[in-house]
């Protein structure tokens, strides 16, 4: 079968995820040698640098190791990214569950308490990390730490909105979390995209000094990519 690269994907990348995925597939097993790279190049269509290439980087992740004139043995069949990714997606929902609770309460108090200047703020964030995104609402791979970087800060203004010191010295504590578990969401191919129509409904509930709407609109923003990840741990 031909192998191409697939979008920003090298063909490196296609020839790893391939391999990757006759491993996790059981096509090899543990301890058995795998096919030799001239094999490997004449099975997927590419040449030999780039299967060695490939080879490599499943070595360094520990599920192949080469031995010197024998050969390239299978290690593991479970592919560590997709644990770490395991456990990443677990601390999300945690995140995400604490935010919910934090937010929603944030946004129905910004509805009730807002001044002027709090709402450009908002609208600024949602306006700049907009500018990031591509036709699909999605940043570039090198743009994800300042898009989260303005998603916090539309949340930020959002809790600093309800004008209540304890929840945003609170939030202010805890928005590290928040950002790490955003970027690792925003890298994770599997989790959903962020919709900036749900985060324009927040910002118009607050403006309109609807509480209930408020607080509605951020927690069905905050719902889908906890549903998301709930799904994902429970397929695993």
């Amino acid at each position: 079968m031909a192998l191409r690269a697939a979008g920003r994907q090298s063909l490196v990348d296609t020839v790893v995820d391939a391999l990757r995925s006759q491993l996790t597939a059981g096509e090899w097993t543990v301890g058995s040698r795998i096919p030799t790279e001239h094999a490997l190049a004449e099975q997927l269509q590419v040449g030999r640098n780039t299967v060695r290439e490939a080879i490599r980087v499943l070595v360094h992740a520990g599920m192949l190791r080469t031995r010197q004139g024998e050969g390239t043995f299978v290690v593991s069949t479970a592919d560590p990214g997709d644990i770490m990714r395991g456990v990443q997606r677990a601390g999300i929902r945690d995140v995400l569950e604490l935010r919910i609770a934090l937010e929603a309460e944030a946004a129905r108090l910004a509805a009730l308490r807002h001044r002027p200047a709090d709402l450009a703020r908002m609208r600024a964030a949602l306006d700049a990390q907009a500018e990031l995104a591509d036709a699909e609402g999605a940043p570039d791979s090198g743009s994800l730490e300042l898009y989260a970087d303005h998603d916090i800060a539309f949340h930020k203004a959002v809790v600093e909105a309800a004008h209540n010191t304890a929840l945003t010295a609170t939030y202010g504590w805890f928005s590290s979390s928040v950002r790490e578990a955003l970027v690792s969401a925003l890298d994770d191919h599997a989790m959903p995209k962020i919709v900036h129509g749900d985060h324009r409904a927040v910002l118009d509930a607050i403006a309109a000094g609807d509480p209930e709407a408020a607080e509605r609109a951020t927690r069905e923003l905050l719902e889908k990519p906890k549903r998301a990840v709930e799904a994902l741990l429970a397929a695993r």
